[in-house]
């Protein structure tokens, strides 16, 4: 059986690559997905493009060029790109001087949720392969608190660490005494959902539990169910309080593979979060929720890395995993994924669809 932590994400869905405040107006941006770096330059008309990182003439990355208009000026030679990746022109190069060479690659793009999205597979399958959809995010009744992090794990320890809530006891400084229920589960061949029903067995309790768990507990002492669902390359987690009608919370997750044997991941979560009957309650509040969040989050980060050291130190898996739950999704992960090619990647040669680099066009003042 292939080691899942060789599995590759696979290239052929809308992955998050920056916030979309990070992308300012005539400013460029480095990102990269699996190895693959990609320049994103927000232009005049306030579009987001998406360029291969290097320019086609000295490799120079183009993350260090300067936004004219809707192009991008690479800035060593100062060649000239359009959002298509296609060269606009070359300074010095007249119209005697024969036909410049083929452009950059550039990636579909899309804003959403606050998010930068890229598609960084086959670009024809893009059209037609949704953005997860999120109702919660800009309801009235919902806030959303964005989350973005570099974790030095492969992408698989992370969705193992948010549908196994077994792992309780290592929140018990946060969290106190929790008991975690699995009540059921199905899985299909893109997904895996679990419900679980969790109880309060005492012990310290944090002020922010009542509000905010990033585990998903509502802090009372009554039963409270979560369901996690891992739909492929996604994840989310609704809370439904006791006697409530609907979810308390809902939180939305990516984890974008940075490296080419994607070993380090960019987690990008929206926690949508309901509003209380209080006006300005949740305002109030809200630095204490993402503090005590954040303390959740730091605690999972560093299981995972050390699960990620512990593979590398290895080299190779050997984990005796007994939960079917997390058997049957780690199944889902690699049936979907796309085998690692960290040769080929050294080579050049980035991972998925061949790029569809664009043809030439003559290069002259415009």
């Amino acid at each position: 059986m292939v080691d899942l932590r060789r599995v590759g994400a696979n290239p052929d869905f809308w992955y998050p690559v920056a916030l979309s405040g990070s992308v300012r107006n005539k400013r460029v941006f480095a990102t990269a997905f699996a190895g693959e770096r990609i320049a994103l330059y927000r232009g005049e008309s306030g579009t987001v493009h998406a360029l291969e990182d290097r320019c086609a003439h000295r490799q120079v990355p183009l993350s260090m060029g300067v936004v004219e208009g809707d192009t991008l000026r690479c800035g060593y030679h100062a060649w000239v790109y359009r959002g298509d990746g296609r060269l606009s022109k070359i300074p010095y190069l007249s119209k005697g001087d024969g036909r410049p060479p083929g452009g950059v690659r550039s990636y579909p793009v899309r804003e959403a949720y606050g998010l930068v999205f890229v598609f960084p597979g086959d670009a024809d399958k893009a059209a037609v392969t949704p953005l997860p959809e999120l109702p919660a995010y800009g309801s009235a009744q919902y806030k959303t608190m964005t989350f973005s992090r570099t974790v030095r794990c492969h992408y698989s320890f992370m969705h193992e660490n948010l549908l196994d809530m077994n792992h309780q006891f290592l929140h018990r400084g946060v969290l106190g005494k929790l008991h975690p229920e699995l009540l059921g589960y199905q899985n299909g061949p893109r997904s895996v959902e679990a419900r679980y029903l969790f109880t309060r067995a005492g012990g310290k309790r944090n002020p922010g539990a009542g509000l905010l768990a990033a585990e998903g507990i509502g802090g009372g002492d009554s039963s409270d169910v979560m369901t996690i669902r891992t739909e492929y390359p996604y994840q989310t987690l609704d809370l439904v309080p006791a006697n409530a009608e609907q979810p308390s919370f809902r939180l939305w997750a990516a984890y974008v593979p940075e490296d080419a044997e994607q070993r380090t991941c960019h987690t990008y979560g929206l926690l949508m979060i309901e509003k209380p009957g209080i006006p300005g309650a949740l305002h109030l509040t809200w630095p204490l929720i993402r503090r005590f969040a954040e303390r959740v989050f730091a605690e999972d980060r560093t299981a995972v890395e050390a699960e990620q050291r512990a593979w590398e130190e290895q080299g190779e898996d050997r984990n005796h995993e007994v939960f079917p739950l997390i058997l049957d999704v780690r199944e889902v992960l690699r049936a979907n994924g796309v085998p690692l090619r960290p040769q080929a990647a050294a080579c050049g040669i980035t991972q998925g669809s061949p790029a569809s680099v664009p043809s030439a066009e003559q290069a002259t003042p415009q």
